[in-house]
């Protein structure tokens, strides 16, 4: 398409036009002028209605309606498609949340800044929930630039704030604290200039250019607040040049173009456009071409230099119109149109809007833009739907993990409920041992008490008081030992041989003239420091006495000897009695009993012991025989502890 001036239908009418003005005198023909341009101008608002629908309707094509002008296919979001692909396919949350941040790139370049600030806000809350803090940082302050340019400021500066806390260096932390502090002194231009400058060195001396471009921008805004034009104008330049975002440059070249303006400078606001219109030729920039060239176009316009401003203006609209951007080509036609207008050309205004509106299907079939937003809309949408499936899979998880954490809950409170029942029960049942082991601890052969008894009658009988109180004496001594001492089921080897003792004196006031008796205790033994069980060898030695010895035909010998036998303590009882068989035969059937009772009695209780300490106490009886000699011999093995190992054992007993 060529547009260099109206079309020849239109130059007829034009011709028309002004032959009435000749023909019907000045009066007349600003009548019908008059006339004319009303007609124009109903047209001309009927067709901006019509081109505003269209427009407004157009980006919901589907993308095969539309084959590109170039036959290569369209730019499409490739942000929009990454983050939909891994929404679909589940890839992740670290990754998902790099492609909300790089769609909401996307969209900060074309300052569409709604809706990068919730794709920004979706990225922040993965990194947060994932804890990754260098992403977060870097998603935090991506956030409050944008929630900067929709003027948030107080969410800004919070999110400023929670990127320097986040933040893994020292060169972060600064930068964002400098960008809250900026925002915060919003009445002190002076120290916003400061902050800024702190940061766009910084990001000059890491070559960062885009956000060093913003750190410029922000430091012209500042001085622009100081009224210091000058170096606001350096400032802007300063970011045009670090800056490749054509939005951008044309956003700061207009900032810049304002402040000449306002100075009476528009001779400078020219250059600086032809300049930048130069550049976007050289690097081959087609929107950054039509900015600048409108920009050009309005400069001359103001500067009262129409000559150059109607070329300009078609210049701009053809660039507009051969690249096939749409909205571009409806902003310069209002341009053109208006600037017709205003010279009273509304032949030529009517002309290039009917040649607008007969190119505009066309026109909207090549328009890749247009396209791209309607791709872009259904992708967006998509996402959306996955989003929210996402999300409800999520809460699905959520609850079933919620009821499985329950279920575990209610299993573990079971099992704990179970062990201190079980630990109950089994300190009951420890408990009950014990009590047993008392009761059996406390009995004593009612022999030993009856006969005792019968000594005392027999001596006063004989009237012999010496003996009979001598014997009571030891009698009692010797029970209230053994009371004092019955609720312990450790005492010292010490305590133990002195009761045995005392037992042995009473038996041999009674049998003198059976037996004798040797106790004899290894001297690597500290008999206060060791601790044995209570009464557990006065049986034995009660059985050596009475089923053994006392039925020997002469006196006899009684040994007790200790011994350590590494970490055991070795009791060892022998007596050269008539043995065990031939005491049982002798054995009435009472004695038989009791003697049975008294063994039994004795395993009983070192059963318990073993169960109750876990001592491990070994019993052996064995029949002494050969040579001519009789007897019995008796082992008793147990392990060698002191009071603190008792103790211990004691705890270890309840748990």
């Amino acid at each position: 398409m060529k547009i260099n001036g109206p079309s020849r239908p239109h130059k007829q009418h034009l011709v028309k036009h002004l032959s009435q003005r000749v023909k019907y005198g000045p009066a007349h023909s600003e009548k019908n002028y008059f006339v004319l341009e009303s007609i124009t101008m109903i047209r001309y608002c009927s067709g901006i209605f019509i081109l505003s629908g269209i427009l407004l309707l157009a980006p919901k094509a589907d993308a095969q309606d539309y084959p590109s002008k170039k036959g290569g296919g369209f730019r499409k979001s490739k942000a929009a498609k990454d983050l939909s692909n891994s929404l679909s396919n589940d890839d992740g949350s670290l990754k998902t949340a790099g492609f909300y941040e790089a769609l909401a790139k996307e969209l900060t370049d074309q300052h569409d800044y709604p809706r990068a600030e919730n794709y920004l806000q979706k990225a922040l809350d993965i990194y947060n929930r994932l804890n990754d803090k260098e992403a977060a940082a870097t998603a935090a302050r991506s956030l409050a630039k944008v929630q900067e340019m929709q003027h948030k400021i107080n969410s800004a500066i919070q999110n400023y704030l929670s990127a320097a806390d986040i933040g893994v260096d020292k060169r972060t932390d600064t930068i964002n604290t400098n960008d809250a502090n900026r925002l915060q002194n919003a009445t002190n231009p002076g120290a916003q200039v400061k902050y800024s400058q702190s940061n766009a060195a910084i990001f000059e001396r890491e070559g960062k250019k885009e956000e060093a471009a913003d750190a410029y921008k922000q430091l012209g805004n500042s001085q622009l607040l100081q009224n210091n034009s000058t170096e606001a104008i350096a400032s802007f330049k300063k970011a045009i040049e670090k800056s490749d975002n054509t939005k951008e440059i044309s956003a700061i070249s207009r900032k810049i173009v304002g402040v000449y303006v306002a100075d009476n400078k528009v001779a400078d606001a020219i250059r600086l456009s032809e300049s930048l219109l130069e550049k976007a030729k050289q690097q081959h920039n087609v929107e950054l071409q039509i900015d600048q060239t409108r920009e050009l176009a309005q400069l001359y316009n103001r500067n009262n230099q129409p000559e150059k401003t109607g070329p300009l203006l078609e210049a701009a609209y053809t660039m507009a119109y051969n690249s096939g951007n749409t909205s571009k080509t409806k902003d310069c036609l209002l341009a053109l149109t208006q600037y017709y207008r205003d010279q009273r050309m509304d032949a030529i205004a009517l002309a290039r809007y009917d040649n607008f509106l007969h190119h505009l299907d066309t026109l909207i079939r090549t328009d890749s833009s247009l396209v791209d937003a309607s791709i872009f809309d259904i992708t967006e949408g998509r996402i959306k739907d996955l989003e929210k499936e996402k999300a409800l899979q999520q809460a699905l998880i959520k609850n079933k993990n919620t009821l499985n954490y329950f279920l575990i809950a209610f299993v573990l409170a079971m099992a704990v409920l179970l062990f201190f029942i079980i630990r109950s029960l089994y300190a009951i049942k420890i408990k009950n041992k014990k009590i047993a082991l008392q009761s059996l601890r406390r009995e004593m052969n009612p022999h030993f008490i009856f006969n005792s008894l019968n000594s005392v009658n027999q001596y006063i009988a004989e009237s012999n008081e010496v003996e009979a109180n001598k014997y009571l004496t030891s009698y009692s001594g010797l029970m209230r030992n053994v009371m004092e001492h019955s609720s312990k089921d450790f005492v010292p080897l010490s305590v133990e041989v002195a009761q045995l003792k005392s037992y042995l004196d009473l038996e041999h006031l009674r049998f003198s003239d059976k037996f004798i008796y040797e106790m004899d205790i290894d001297d690597s033994l500290d008999a206060d420091a060791v601790m044995i069980p209570n009464m557990l060898i006065q049986p034995h030695l009660e059985n050596a006495v009475w089923h053994g010895l006392r039925y020997k035909a002469t006196k006899g010998l009684l040994q007790v000897t200790f011994e350590k036998q590494g970490p055991l303590l070795q009791v060892v009882i022998t007596d050269n009695g008539i043995g065990l068989i031939e005491s049982q035969k002798l054995k009435t059937v009472h004695q038989k009993a009791y003697q049975s009772r008294g063994i039994t009695n004795t395993r009983e209780r070192i059963q318990l012991l073993n169960d109750i300490y876990h001592l491990h106490i070994r019993l052996e009886m064995n029949e002494i025989t050969g040579n001519g000699v009789t007897g019995t011999r008796i082992v008793l093995q147990l392990p060698l502890m002191d009071s603190h190992d008792v103790n211990r054992k004691n705890q270890v007993s309840y748990r």
